[in-house]
């Protein structure tokens, strides 16, 4: 979410966490970036981290020994809502390992390491100036501030990679932006949506440049 509004459930050190978490999830760009092998390794690899991830949620709910006191210790303070007993709550965690399975299969590397990287960096700069500065409300409790730090932040990671991958053309440069707003409007009319922003982000945004590359290359 781009800023938790007036609504939060949680204390924004608690926010901070949460986002420290999903910045932590950056290796997963970073993965995709520079794996040096078969592509299709990644996908199976982001499937099975997918699979395990559910498991642990699930357990989680039905109070498995071990791994419930695990996951209650490292992650119980960050959830905006605890699960009653017995409930089974998909966290923001799953639809991130399934966007990034789904960003490799998809888009060429580069483009899925850039869109990958924006919603992990542009949602939390928006959820933390949100929080901190949004001002001025928009859908859903949302800011102009958060959304403005969402497309500043998301643009300039997205214009980063290219740069590195050596893709950095006008059309891309554009593109990026292009999708970085289209991905911002996405995040914020997420609950009309209904479709966690973790996955439709990386998918927008990687849509939009895969379009401009291939356009670019002919």
């Amino acid at each position: 979410m781009s800023d938790s509004g007036a609504g939060a459930t949680i204390s924004f050190r608690q926010e901070l966490l949460r986002k420290g978490v999903h910045l932590s999830s950056l290796w997963m760009a970073a993965l995709i970036l520079f794996w040096p092998w078969n592509d299709r390794f990644l996908f199976y690899f982001f499937l099975v981290c997918l699979i395990l991830n559910l498991f642990c949620e699930f357990a989680y709910a039905r109070n498995v020994p071990v791994i419930t006191p695990i996951y209650r210790f490292f992650f119980g303070r960050m959830l905006r809502k605890a699960p009653a007993p017995g409930d089974w709550v998909v966290s923001g965690s799953p639809p991130v390992f399934l966007a990034a399975a789904l960003t490799t299969l998809l888009f060429p590397r580069f483009i899925a390491a850039a869109a990958l990287g924006v919603m992990l960096t542009a949602d939390t700069a928006a959820a933390l100036i949100g929080r901190r500065f949004g001002r001025h409300r928009l859908n859903g409790g949302k800011s102009v501030e958060g959304t403005l730090a969402f497309f500043v932040t998301g643009t300039c990671f997205a214009v980063l990679v290219l740069w590195y991958a050596g893709a950095a053309s006008c059309v891309m440069l554009l593109s990026a932006a292009a999708g970085v707003f289209l991905a911002a409007l996405a995040e914020l009319f997420q609950k009309q949506l209904r479709l966690d922003d973790n996955l439709t982000i990386p998918v927008i945004c990687g849509a939009v440049m895969t379009l401009a590359f291939r356009f670019a290359a002919y």
